[in-house]
């Protein structure tokens, strides 16, 4: 059975309307100024503002994709699926702001869900390297500066993985990549 699939049944055959355009292109670096430098070295999860939170996430898209507990119930299992509203270019939902209106299941990253077993959350994930007592790897937009960084160093979904919409077999899409 798979899980935080955003619903793939409902979303497949309810497209809902929504009176808001996509987002553009969002380049959370913009707000840098706005927090302290190296601030996850500083601070614990449990002690970043909003800003700082929103900040660690590395543009990946891992996190949008479908997956399933695997048998076993000890691990899970990762598709190439992405949510539809997900932009397989550049990696980030086209209506952030809004994503629960439209994703019902869409689940915000809070601490509750970096400490779930079996890990959902990509090993390469900020939240979870930083909750695990880990360091930022050296292609994360904060060490670099630059939100492209993690697509040059292959480890986005970017020209990995499909939208839901183009799936009629999710069972066909299981992936088994390396930084999952």
């Amino acid at each position: 059975m798979f899980r935080r699939i955003y619903s793939f049944v409902y979303n497949l055959f309810n497209k809902p309307n929504y009176d808001w355009p996509e987002e553009d292109q969002y380049n959370p670096l913009e707000k840098l100024s706005e927090v302290e430098p190296y601030f996850w070295e500083k601070k614990s999860l449990s002690e970043m503002n909003d800003t700082e939170w929103e900040l660690l996430c590395d543009g990946c898209g891992k996190c949008c994709l479908a997956k399933r507990d695997a048998e076993d119930k000890q691990s899970v299992e990762f598709t190439n699926v992405a949510c539809r509203m997900l932009d397989l270019n550049n990696c980030r939902c086209k209506i952030y702001e809004h994503r629960k209106k439209v994703i019902h299941d869409c689940i915000k990253i809070d601490i509750g869900v970096i400490k779930e077993v079996p890990r959902w959350l990509p090993k390469t994930c900020a939240y979870w390297l930083l909750y695990n007592d880990k360091k930022l790897p050296v292609w994360h937009p904060l060490i670099t500066n630059n939100i492209e960084t993690v697509h040059e160093a292959g480890v986005s979904v970017k020209n990995r993985a499909i939208s839901e919409s183009d799936v009629k077999n999710i069972e066909k899409h299981i992936v088994n990549w390396d930084d999952l």
